[in-house]
């Protein structure tokens, strides 16, 4: 094989293949499309997906639990292993969960309305808010301790900060 050809066809595209410059041609097609459309329009062309949901809550969730969840894993292997970095990239993850979980708790409470229940389904709907409100509260009390703390949460009392962070993760789970 002839690596010149190779790379060629590769920019060029033969044999059915579009290569990089038909990409380019598709993509400045697309873009063109995009001229003249409203801002709401132009959303629901880049995002479809999105801009067809009713409500993103669903999308939202997965950031706090990831983080909390990090931020209790690298902050108990911290404590136990006495990494001081550990710990401050777990304080980060818990702010950044602390905060995904604000706006995961407000999208949840505008996406009440638009999801149709009734008996059962309202049962489940409420006690997943009581468990959202939960992390929520939770996360905000112990960010509000490691921030005033500056990140110094050491001996006996980090233990009870651990044994919440476990009930956090319990929460979510």
């Amino acid at each position: 094989m002839n690596v010149t050809n190779f790379l060629s066809f590769q920019v060029h595209g033969s044999s059915g293949h579009e290569g990089v410059a038909g990409g380019v041609e598709v993509f400045l097609t697309f873009l063109e499309s995009l001229g003249g459309k409203s801002s709401n329009e132009i959303f629901a062309q880049i995002m479809p997906g999105i801009s067809a949901m009713d409500n993103i809550h669903p999308m939202l969730v997965h950031f706090p639990i990831a983080f909390l969840m990090g931020f209790f894993l690298l902050d108990f292997f911290g404590s136990i292993f006495k990494k001081t970095n550990w710990r401050e990239a777990a304080s980060i993850l818990l702010y950044l969960g602390t905060l995904g979980a604000i706006f995961t708790v407000i999208a949840g409470f505008m996406a009440a309305d638009s999801v149709a229940h009734g008996g059962n389904v309202h049962a489940i709907m409420e006690r997943h808010k009581t468990l959202g409100l939960s992390v929520l509260s939770l996360s905000v009390v112990l960010s509000l301790w490691r921030w005033l703390s500056h990140g110094q949460i050491k001996g006996e009392i980090n233990i009870l900060y651990l044994i919440l962070s476990a009930v956090l993760c319990v929460l979510i789970s």
